[in-house]
């Protein structure tokens, strides 16, 4: 009788350890970006606008541009392994040009665990988005 409760005892460490190596893996998944009343050039032009992802100094790409939307919806997700909570997470918003882009705006927060959705107001609209900490 004494091997099999050692085993239970055992196993139940092997599952607690596991679940504290599970958060220390702990990533960050970013979705649902989409944007409203973004402003284009001084001429009066729409935008096109893309999002530029980072979570600390780790850069996680870019949406593909909308052509000519103030109201974009993007459906990238971004995916960041070693982005732990209090780390910066930020998001650019930018109008795509043929000389150079214009930056729209910039989001930033700290990571917290959980699921978050955040609404950012920028220089020239306003960015939504959803994160969340595994």
């Amino acid at each position: 009788m004494a091997v099999f409760y050692d085993l239970r005892l055992m196993s139940l460490a092997v599952l607690m350890l596991a679940s504290q190596l599970d958060v220390a893996s702990a990533s960050v998944r970013v979705y649902g970006l989409h944007a409203r009343d973004l402003t284009g050039d001084a001429a009066g032009n729409k935008p096109d606008p893309y999002v530029r992802v980072w979570c600390s100094s780790v850069d996680g790409g870019k949406t593909i541009y909308m052509k000519d939307t103030a109201h974009p919806t993007w459906s990238e997700e971004f995916y960041f392994q070693d982005c732990k909570e209090n780390e910066k997470l930020t998001l650019e918003v930018w109008d795509k040009d043929v000389t150079y882009d214009d930056k729209l705006g910039t989001c930033n927060i700290n990571v917290q665990y959980g699921s978050h959705s955040i609404t950012c107001f920028l220089n020239k609209g306003t960015m939504l988005y959803s994160y969340e900490v595994k």
